[in-house]
């Protein structure tokens, strides 16, 4: 069994590394394919035929992940989730997959970055040294932090002088500890991701 993952993000995206990572954790040894569109505009555009394409070969199911508002956001109009998910919607219907079809669209509510935030222990797991261990403060509503990504960049520079690259050190972030799943959850979109895993049918 298959499952196919489509992304906003290029072939070496944090979103695909971090997905992927998860899903190992999530359903150990599971096959998947996944399939980067470089950015949002591409995503919104091409998701449908692409996901399409992943049934046809043989993936079981298909998740499609996006930001709502991404990296490098477009600043002419603010993003809306409902708009983006009707556009998905539309774009699979016209590549003529039924309404029922095993593609599951994921959402995240700000950045990827809110689900690293959501794991405290996992940053003060990877910026500590024995001399100067660094306790990461809990965010108790992480998909409700206005920005994210320069909250972890803040992290590592106090921590340890380092530049964050969501690139290198998003997935290095979740695998600093074993991945604690409940506190993970606490990303309301986390939580979907999981029960669109746990939704698609023939992965076990």
């Amino acid at each position: 069994m298959t499952l196919g993952l489509i992304f906003e993000c290029g072939p070496q995206g944090a979103d695909k590394q971090v997905c992927e990572y998860l899903v190992q954790q999530i359903k150990p040894g599971i096959k998947v394919s996944s399939k980067t569109l470089d950015n949002k505009a591409n995503l919104l555009r091409d998701a449908g035929k692409v996901a399409a394409q992943l049934l046809r070969d043989g993936c079981t199911c298909v998740l499609i992940i996006w930001d709502l508002r991404p990296a490098w956001p477009d600043k002419k109009e603010s993003p809306c989730r409902h708009s983006e998910r009707q556009t998905l919607l539309a774009r699979l219907g016209e590549a003529g997959l039924p309404a029922n079809a095993p593609v599951y669209l994921v959402c995240i509510e700000r950045e990827l970055e809110s689900w690293l935030l959501a794991n405290e222990h996992a940053i003060s797991a990877l910026l500590s040294t024995p001399a100067h261990p660094y306790d990461a403060p809990r965010v108790k509503n992480p998909d409700f932090e206005p920005q994210p990504k320069a909250k972890m960049i803040k992290h590592f520079r106090m921590a340890r002088g380092w530049r964050y690259d969501d690139k290198v050190d998003a997935v290095r972030v979740l695998q600093a500890v074993n991945v604690d799943l409940a506190r993970l959850r606490r990303s309301t979109s986390f939580g979907r991701f999981v029960s669109k895993l746990n939704s698609c049918p023939g992965l076990g």
